[in-house]
C-alpha cells in the first residue's frame, strides 16, 4: 500500500491544482494508467499512477490546489476500500428499505414502502466522480443516461463534456495556460540553471548532403503523412550519441550526478500563444525512425492542445532545441535543471565546404552543445558532437 502523491512537473514547481479524477475508490488501476489530471503554470498535465493496485481512497477534492508531495490517494490491495464522502444535506429521515419481491411468498404488509429518493437511486445506479456528479446537476444532466468510460462504467468530468451548454473548464486549461504564469516559472528555470550550473558551450558545423540525399529517397516513395522530416534524423542521432556518451543524459541533484538508463529527449516546443515546453520523447534510443516521427507529430500536438502526460513532462534526461524553421543559424541553449545537457539544431542552409581536395556548396548545419562542467568537461563534448555528425552521415543506419 502506498500513497499517490502530487508529482513534481518542473525544477521550480511548488503547487499544482488537481482539476479531475479519472478514478473512484474501488478502482483497480494499472502501472502508467492516467488517474487524474493537475494544472500547472505548463497546463493540464495527465498524471499517470506507478504501481498498480486497487484504488482505496481518495484525499483530495477537485479544484484543491496542494503542494507538491502531497497525499492525493491511496493505493493498495483494496482491502480497505473508502468510499466517496456523502455531500453535505438538510438533513432528512432515511426511507425504509425495499422488499425483494421476488423473494417473498406471502402478500406485502399493507404499509406503503417510500421509494428512494433521486439523489439516493442516482448513487445505487451510477458510479461517478465527484466532480461529474457536481457538473451534471449544473447542467441538469441524468447520469443514468450517460456511460463511463472508466474501469467498471464509472463516469467522470470528461465523459460529460459534450452535454448541451458544456463549457469543459478542462478543454479550457488543456488548450490554453496563464502566460505570464508560465514566463515566471521559464525565468525562475532559467536563473536557476545560469546561477548554479557552470555552463561550457561547443559548436560544428556538419556536412547534411548525406542525410538530406537519404531523407529525399526515402520520403519519394511515402504517403504525405509517413514522410520523415529532417528533426526527426536529428532526434535520433542526437538519442545514438547520448548512448555512446552516458555522462550527458541524466540528472545533476544535490547526491551528485545520475546518469539515466533510458534516453528521453526532451524537445523544446514553442506555444502559439507565447511560451516555451519541452516534453519528453520517452525511449528514444528505441524508437525506428517512422515511429519516433510520429510520436514526435503527436507530441507537439499534444502539447499545444492538451493531453501531456507527467512522465513527459517531468521525464526528459537531455533536450534539443531546434531553431532552423525560424532562420537560426546556430543556437546556444539554456540547461534544463536537473539536466546536464541541451542540444542545438539550427538551420539547414547551402554553404560552401571543403569536399575532399574540393570546394563544393553543400547544405550543412550548426551544432552545439551546452554541457555542465560539473559532469564533464570540453573533451567529452567534442567527441559527444563528433558522434552525432557520424551518425548524420550515415543516416540508413538510423
Amino acid at each position: 500500500m502506498s500513497d499517490f502523491l502530487m508529482p513534481s512537473l518542473g525544477a521550480d514547481m511548488e503547487a499544482g491544482t488537481l482539476v479531475e479524477w479519472l478514478v473512484m475508490p474501488g478502482d483497480k488501476v494499472d502501472k502508467g494508467q492516467v488517474i487524474a489530471v493537475v494544472e500547472t503554470s505548463k497546463g493540464a498535465i495527465d498524471v499517470e499512477v506507478f504501481e498498480s493496485g486497487v484504488v482505496e481512497e481518495l484525499y483530495v477534492d477537485p479544484d484543491t490546489r496542494v503542494p507538491v508531495g502531497t497525499s492525493l490517494a491511496r493505493i493498495g490491495s483494496g482491502e480497505q476500500v473508502v468510499t466517496e464522502r456523502p455531500e453535505a444535506a438538510p438533513p432528512e429521515p432515511e426511507p425504509e428499505p425495499q422488499v425483494e419481491t421476488e423473494a417473498v411468498a406471502e402478500p406485502l404488509p399493507l404499509r406503503e414502502v417510500p421509494e428512494a429518493r433521486p439523489r439516493d437511486k442516482e448513487r445505487v445506479r451510477t458510479r461517478a466522480s465527484p466532480a461529474a456528479r457536481r457538473r451534471a446537476r449544473e447542467l441538469g444532466v441524468d447520469l443514468a443516461g450517460i456511460t463511463g468510460n472508466c474501469p467498471g462504467g464509472a463516469i467522470v468530468l470528461r465523459d460529460i463534456e459534450g452535454t448541451p451548454s458544456r463549457k469543459s473548464k478542462l478543454v479550457r486549461r488543456a488548450a490554453g495556460f496563464d502566460r505570464d504564469e508560465m514566463r515566471k516559472t521559464i525565468a525562475a528555470a532559467m536563473s536557476r540553471s545560469k546561477r548554479e550550473i557552470p555552463h561550457y558551450y561547443l559548436a560544428t558545423t556538419v556536412d547534411m548532403h548525406a542525410a538530406e540525399s537519404w531523407l529525399e529517397a526515402y520520403n519519394r516513395d511515402q504517403a504525405p503523412e509517413s514522410r520523415i522530416l529532417m528533426a526527426a534524423l536529428f532526434m535520433k542521432a542526437a538519442a545514438r550519441a547520448l548512448e555512446r556518451y552516458p555522462d550527458l543524459n541524466g540528472h545533476y541533484t544535490e547526491e551528485g550526478f545520475t546518469p539515466s538508463e533510458q534516453i528521453n529527449l526532451g524537445m523544446a516546443i514553442h506555444l502559439r500563444a507565447g511560451g516555451l515546453i519541452a516534453p519528453a520523447l520517452l525511449e528514444a534510443e528505441s524508437l525506428e525512425l517512422p515511429e519516433l516521427m510520429t510520436r514526435l507529430q503527436d507530441l507537439v500536438k499534444r502539447a499545444r492542445s492538451g493531453g501531456l502526460r507527467a512522465s513527459e513532462i517531468s521525464g526528459a534526461t537531455a533536450t534539443v532545441t531546434a531553431l532552423g524553421d525560424r532562420g537560426v543559424d546556430t543556437v546556444y541553449g539554456v540547461i534544463h535543471p536537473p539536466q546536464v545537457a541541451m542540444i542545438g539544431f539550427g538551420r539547414v542552409q547551402q554553404r560552401p565546404l571543403a569536399v575532399g581536395d574540393a570546394l563544393a556548396i553543400r547544405s550543412a548545419v550548426d551544432i552545439s552543445l551546452a554541457a555542465d562542467h560539473r559532469v564533464c568537461d570540453g573533451h567529452l563534448g567534442a567527441l559527444f558532437l563528433n558522434e552525432i555528425d557520424a551518425h548524420l552521415q550515415q543516416p540508413e543506419a538510423l
